[in-house]
Parts: C-alpha cells; structure tokens; sequence
C-alpha cells in the first residue's frame, strides 16, 4: 500500500518539505484546488478562501474511500489511527 500526501502548497515548498522530514512517500500538490473543492474541505483560514482543511482520507486500490477524518487546524494527525486503518484494509 502506498501513502500519499497532498497540500495547497506547491510542488517546489514539498521537495522542501521531503528532504526536511526525510519523507519516504510522495506528496501531491493541489495548487489549483480541484481536490480541495473535490473532497470538500475548503475553508477560510486567516482571511484566505479555499484553504484545505486539515484532513486525512483512506481510499483503497479500487478508489472506494474507506475512512475520512477531520482535524482543527492546530491539531496534528494521530498517525497511529491512521496507519492501524490502512493495516487493516
């Protein structure tokens, strides 16, 4: 199973953010905001409109999602949560 990542951010800030955290997975830029609109979490965040709302969703080899989770904008993600629902697709 590989993970992804995706942000606003553009694909330049995430080759940053890659050799930074030393990730080992791919992160997608949604520049122009079509996943954001798609999945349905656009906010205004700081005066900004169609920031992505921090969010994790789980979605399997045939594109069904499985799990969809939500998160203030100062909270991190339980990782462990996350992981132990992909282990146990």
């Amino acid at each position: 199973m590989q993970p992804y990542a995706i942000s606003r951010d553009s694909p330049w800030t995430h080759v940053a953010w890659m050799q930074a955290l030393d990730l080992d997975f791919p992160l997608l830029s949604d520049w122009n905001g079509d996943a954001t609109r798609g999945f349905d979490v656009a906010i205004e965040h700081r005066g900004l409109r169609e920031v992505s709302a921090r969010s994790a969703f789980l979605i399997d080899h045939e594109g069904v999602l499985r799990g969809a989770w939500s998160y203030e904008t100062s909270e991190l993600p339980d990782f462990d949560v996350l992981l132990a629902a992909a282990r146990a697709l």
